[in-house]
């Protein structure tokens, strides 16, 4: 039987109907400030895309251990907290669900974000092997993380819990647990980065208890309903990949499958960056062992979305770059309107109104 479902159909995630299934995938923008403070600017930003069936937040960092990018915005302080409610409530008025990405960049950092000039810590003493880090001190070099011992591993599972909290409280519709991308809890999935001796290190079994104790701590927050993970099973970004990835990632996409997540959500796509290691991982692998919702990421057009969504194999897509230079995508897709140009890479982290709220909607164009 083929699946009648495009881009265009509503899509149930628990007790949310989203009117579409074109995502808008997170995306680090940089214009909290040195706070990290949600702001009007970032209103505007999010209530441009409001189109979109679901948003899904910029990663929003747990603690100020988390931090490891500059002006992204934070979700451990009442004040965070409070500032982003304007934001939900934007978005709530036009109906449009919004989760919160909770983030922790674990050696994706550098000892200048850290309180008392700490080092980034991570599930080893695994430095991140690439050239430098943009930290509030200008360009460094990567440190060697400090690896976390086992009895500080609670404490970060109770910020993740934290953090949960007051998403709720700010009225986000659920949250997104950032496990991809190579940050902590990608670090203690994989065996690259992950050279641990105790409960946290050396099987996978042991290499996934980091998130699965996370899932269950946001449990006691939000139903499992309101919950997605996104994971990276392709990608080098910064400096992942590892070689038995096809059995962790199936792991623990079967691990997940136990829970009833709002959603799965893989970075398929390879123009974020691919390891190389064997082929690729699909979302057809994934599609047989993750029985709920299933997301797709990167570099999907239109096109490719549709094909994917029609063969079963993803239920929702998430759009980034197309997403930054055309606010109204879903109007465009709808339409077959022309996109407009991608947005010049200076300007996704510019700290600036420029390249960010001041994209035109294909009708302001065609009226302008």
């Amino acid at each position: 039987m083929t699946n009648l479902n495009t881009l265009f159909t509503p899509c149930q995630l628990g007790k949310i109907t989203l009117e579409n299934r074109v995502v808008m995938a997170p995306l680090t923008r940089s214009r909290a400030g040195e706070e990290r403070m949600p702001n009007d600017l970032m209103k505007e930003y999010y209530r441009q895309r409001k189109s979109a069936g679901l948003i899904i937040s910029e990663a929003t960092v747990i603690s100020r251990q988390a931090c490891g990018w500059l002006h992204s915005p934070g979700i451990y302080s009442d004040e965070q907290m409070e500032a982003w409610k304007p934001i939900t409530q934007a978005l709530h008025e036009t109906e449009t669900p919004i989760f919160l990405q909770l983030w922790h960049c674990g050696r994706a950092s550098h000892s200048s974000f850290q309180e008392n000039n700490q080092l980034p810590v991570s599930a080893s003493a695994v430095k991140l092997n690439e050239d430098y880090i943009h930290t509030p001190i200008g360009k460094q070099p990567y440190e060697t993380p400090r690896p976390l011992e086992t009895e500080e591993i609670p404490r970060i599972v109770e910020d993740y819990r934290l953090a949960a909290e007051r998403a709720k409280n700010a009225g986000f519709d659920g949250v997104e647990i950032h496990s991809a991308n190579g940050y902590l809890i990608d670090q203690f999935l994989q065996s690259k980065t992950n050279h641990r001796t105790d409960k946290y290190g050396g099987s996978i079994e042991n290499r996934y208890r980091f998130l699965k104790e996370i899932v269950e701590a946001v449990l006691t927050v939000f139903p499992a309903n309101q919950i997605g993970v996104k994971l990276s099973p392709n990608g080098n970004f910064n400096d992942m990949g590892s070689p038995e990835y096809r059995e962790l990632f199936t792991y623990v996409a079967k691990q997940l499958n136990h829970y009833n997540l709002a959603y799965l959500h893989i970075v398929d796509g390879l123009e974020f960056g691919f390891h190389n290691l064997g082929e690729p991982m699909t979302l057809t692998e994934f599609r047989q062992v993750f029985d709920g919702v299933l997301m797709g990421n990167c570099g999907y057009t239109k096109k490719s979305a549709e094909a994917v969504i029609k063969a079963g194999n993803a239920d929702l897509i998430a759009f980034g770059r197309p997403f930054i230079s055309n606010p109204d995508l879903v109007e465009r897709f709808a339409n077959n309107w022309p996109l407009n140009p991608p947005a010049d890479m200076k300007d996704w982290y510019s700290f600036d109104p420029e390249g960010y709220i001041d994209f035109p909607t294909y009708q302001e164009m065609k009226n302008g």
